[in-house]
């Protein structure tokens, strides 16, 4: 593909800027660093315009970079592993019905797994990929794209459940 046209780059931004954003949001809980990653990313994006192929690449070129970028970005603020849950910020869904309570509870639980296991649950429920899209993405096997999803949604089940039977148990004891 030749150099982007900047009519053309504008589009590319307009029409993917939200995917970009919610994946780096998704991983850092941070506006300001999910919107400084999705720059570096639509800045690379142009710098590397030309060696992509075609414009079907782009998508998956920049669900990859993002990925990578807030890995990155996470490794350099030391967040490796389990983030402890109430350092954890409150996010919101936008355009999505859904219970807020839980919603909010669910994202900070998955903010807590360690940063692979968390990447492929943002990816394949987040952005709704398939697990070889995933695992080109991560650069890992299928099998243990599975294995990390198996694995993270019982822990999550197992959290969830733990948190919320915590939550009933501080709300009786209260109302005692």
């Amino acid at each position: 593909m030749k150099s982007m046209t900047r009519t053309e780059f504008e589009s590319i931004v307009s029409e993917h800027q939200a995917m970009v954003y919610s994946i780096a949001y998704n991983f850092s809980g941070d506006a300001s660093a999910a919107e400084e990653i999705a720059q570096e990313v639509f800045l690379q994006l142009f710098k590397v315009s030309d060696q992509l192929g075609t414009l079907a690449h782009v998508k998956h070129w920049l669900r990859r970079t993002t990925t990578h970028r807030s890995i990155d970005q996470l490794r350099r603020k030391g967040r490796r592993g389990e983030v402890p849950m109430d350092a954890l910020p409150e996010i919101s869904v936008p355009n999505r019905e859904r219970d807020p309570l839980i919603t909010q509870r669910l994202q900070r639980l998955v903010r807590a797994l360690p940063e692979k296991p968390r990447a492929v649950v943002l990816l394949r429920y987040g952005e709704d990929m398939d697990v070889e899209e995933i695992g080109e993405i991560l650069e890992m096997p299928v099998a243990t794209v599975w294995s990390h999803l198996k694995r993270s949604i019982a822990m999550l089940r197992d959290k969830f459940s733990l948190d919320t039977e915590e939550k009933h148990e501080r709300v009786r004891t209260e109302s005692s």
